[in-house]
C-alpha cells in the first residue's frame, strides 16, 4: 500500500486532508500507565546517568526533550518534564557546533587526510523530513532527534575531531530493488511532488522525504563498502528516517527505505559472505526479518518488547524463526513485558547472541542500533542505560574481524539517544565501557524470555543446549524473595503500557492477521520439527 492510496495531502488537498485524519493522530501514544504516580521519578538519584548539559528553556504546551504533553496549569511551577525529568523546553542548543564542523570534515576527507578508524555518515538534508500536518501532539520521529546526537558527539570531542565523514549520496533505483518491491519504491519517490502525505496514520512523508530517505540508505551502504574494503574498521551512520519496519512492499513504523538492509546486500556485494544484523530496538524489525527471511547468509538477532504479540508490531515471538530451509536464522528475544534492562539485555547477549553468533562467524556484523528501549524514552518503557548500550556493542565487536556498523533505528528521548550513541561511538573508537556487568542476574521476565528463546533455537544451534543447562537453575533463584524482578531491579520511572494505539488501532489491525497467521504457521511447523 503506498502514498498514492493513503491521504495524499497536496496543495490542493489540504482541508479534505485535515478531515480524513481528525480522529487518527499520534496522541494515543502516550498513553500513561493507570498506575503511575507523579512522585515516581522526583526522587530517584541516577548515578549512572549524565545530567544534560544542554541548555533548555520553558515550553507551554510539550516537553522538547520526550514531547510528552506538559499540563499547562503545572508549567510555570516545575521546572523539570515529570515524564523524562528533563528541564522543560521550547529549543535544543548545541548543533551550531556540529554544522560548523561539516564543511571542514568533507574538506579533510577529500584531502585524504584523515587516519581515523571510524567511519561517520551524515547530511543534513535529512533534517528535511518532517511531518508537515499540525496535530494535537507532535511526532517523535523528528529532525531534533539526530540534532541532540550531533551536538552531543561534537561537546564529546569526538566529531569531526576522531572520526571520518564520508560523502553523502542518495541510493540508486537498482540498489533499493534490491529489498524493496518496485511499487513500494515508486511510492515513497513520489512523495516529492506532494506537499505531505501518509503510508500507514503514523508513518508520514513530504517533498524532501524521498530524498532524506535515499540519502539515509546511500550513506549506511557506502559505510559497509567502505568498511569490508578495509578504508575504514567500523562507521556510525546517522541517518532518519529509521528503516528496520520497512518491509518488501510497505513503508511503516515510521520506516520509508530499510537501511540495514541495504547496507547488509552492500556488504556481500563488497565481499561478506555472511552478515549478521544485530537489531536492539525497543520494536521488532518485521521489515528486515521478513526480507532475510528463507536466506541463510544473513543471520537475524532481535531483541525486543513483545508483550505477548499486543507491543508494535506484533510480530517477532520466538517460534519465529526462518522459513523455506533456513529455520533458525531468525533468532527473536521478545520481552513479555516493559522495564527490562541491562542486566536482562546482557545476560541475553550472553547466553544467545554471542554463542550464536560467534557459530554463525560472519563476516561483517550490523547493528539496528534504535535507543527506544533506553531510560526514559516515552514508547518503549525499557530501562537500558548509556553504560548498557555500550556494553553491548563492545561484545559484538568480538565478531567479524571488528567490522561493525550501527545503524540509528528510533529513540524518541533526546537527552538518552544523544547520551546512549555517543557511548556506542567511544567504543567503536576504542574506548572500553565504563561500566561491565560480569555475571548479571536477569529479572524474573528476562530470565523467563531466555529460557524461552533457548529451547525454540537449540534444535538450529545445538551449542545453546550448554547455555540451557546453565541457565535453567537460575529459575530456582526466583523461589527465594531475595529474587530480583522487575521492580526491584529498577530504579522507579513512569512506566508505560507501550503504544495503545498500535495495540488497538489501525496498525494493530493491519498486521492482525498477517502476524497470526504467521505465528500459527511457524508454531505448527516448529512442533512437527520437535517431534
Amino acid at each position: 500500500m503506498g502514498a498514492q492510496s493513503n491521504h495524499n495531502g497536496s496543495l490542493n488537498e489540504e482541508e479534505e486532508g485535515e478531515e480524513h485524519h481528525k480522529d487518527t493522530t499520534l496522541q494515543d501514544f502516550y498513553f500513561r500507565h493507570p498506575n503511575d504516580t507523579d512522585s515516581d521519578s522526583d526522587t530517584d538519584d541516577d548515578h549512572d546517568w549524565q545530567p544534560s548539559n544542554i541548555p533548555f528553556h520553558l515550553d507551554d504546551s510539550f516537553c522538547i526533550n520526550c514531547t510528552m504533553r506538559i499540563d499547562a496549569t503545572h508549567s510555570h511551577s516545575h521546572s523539570s518534564c515529570k515524564n523524562c525529568g528533563e528541564a522543560m523546553a521550547s529549543q535544543l542548543n548545541g548543533y551550531e557546533a556540529f554544522q560548523s564542523q561539516i564543511l571542514d570534515a568533507i574538506t579533510r576527507y577529500n584531502a585524504s587526510s584523515s587516519s581515523s578508524s571510524t567511519g561517520f555518515g551524515f547530511d543534513e538534508r535529512m533534517l528535511l523530513h518532517k511531518e508537515i500536518e499540525m496535530k494535537n501532539h507532535p511526532h517523535p520521529e523528528r529532525p531534533d532527534r539526530l540534532q541532540a546526537i550531533a551536538a552531543s558527539l561534537t561537546e564529546a570531542g569526538i566529531f569531526p575531531e576522531k572520526c571520518t565523514l564520508i560523502p553523502a549520496r542518495e541510493i540508486t533505483r537498482e540498489e533499493l530493488l534490491n529489498v524493496h518491491s518496485l511499487d513500494n519504491v515508486d511510492s515513497v519517490e513520489q512523495t516529492k511532488n506532494m506537499f505531505y502525505s501518509y503510508f500507514t496514520p503514523d508513518t508520514y512523508a513530504n517533498a524532501f522525504s524521498a530524498c532524506a530517505a535515499k540519502l539515509a540508505a546511500g550513506i549506511c551502504a557506502d559505510l559497509a563498502t567502505s568498511i569490508m574494503s578495509g578504508q575504514f574498521k567500523n562507521g556510525f551512520a546517522l541517518v532518519r528516517p529509521p528503516g528496520h519496519h520497512a518491509t518488501i512492499t510497505q513503508a511503516m513504523g515510521f520506516c520509508l527505505h530499510n537501511n540495514a538492509a541495504v547496507a547488509a546486500i552492500a556488504a556481500q556485494k563488497a565481499g561478506a559472505r555472511k552478515v549478521l544484523i544485530v537489531d536492539w530496538d525497543v520494536h521488532h524489525g518485521n521489515g528486515t526479518q521478513e526480507i532475510f527471511d528463507g536466506n541463510k547468509s544473513v543471520l537475524y538477532i532481535s531483541l525486543h518488547r513483545h508483550d505477548g504479540g499486543n507491543f508494535y508490531p506484533g510480530t517477532g515471538a520466538a517460534v519465529e524463526v526462518g522459513t523455506n530451509g533456513a529455520e533458525g536464522f531468525s533468532v527473536n528475544i521478545p520481552w513479555s513485558c516493559g522495564g527490562v534492562g541491562d542486566r536482562d539485555y546482557i545476560f541475553a547477549f550472553k547466553n544467545v547472541v554471542l554463542p550464536i553468533a560467534k557459530e554463525f562467524a560472519p563476516d561483517m556484523t550490523i547493528i539496528s542500533a534504535g535507543f527506544d528501549a533506553a531510560r526514559g524514552d516515552p514508547l518503549g518503557g525499557c530501562d537500558v542505560t548509556p553504560a548498557g548500550y555500550a556494553q553491548m556493542v563492545h561484545m559484538l565487536t568480538s565478531l567479524s574481524d571488528g567490522k561493525l556498523l550501527v545503524v540509528l533505528e528510533g529513540g524518541y528521548n533526546l537527552r538518552s539517544i544523544s547520551f546512549s550513541a555517543t557511548a556506542v561511538v567511544k567504543v567503536l573508537l576504542g574506548e572500553k565501557p565504563e561500566i561491565e556487568l560480569e555475571d548479571p542476574m536477569p529479572s524474573k521476565e528476562g530470565l523467563d524470555s531466555v529460557l524461552q528463546v533457548l529451547q525454540v533455537q537449540v534444535p538450529y544451534w545445538p551449542v545453546l543446549s550448554h547455555h540451557y543447562a546453565i541457565v535453567k537453575p537460575f529459575l530456582d533463584h526466583f523461589s527465594s524473595s531475595s529474587a530480583i524482578s522487575i521492580g526491584k531491579q529498577t530504579k522507579k520511572r513512569p512506566h508505560y503500557t507501550g503504544l495503545f494505539w498500535w495495540k488497538c488501532g489501525s496498525k494493530r489491525i493491519f498486521f492482525e492477521l498477517i502476524s497470526r497467521r504467521l505465528q500459527k504457521k511457524r508454531m505448527m511447523k516448529h512442533v512437527k520439527g520437535m517431534r
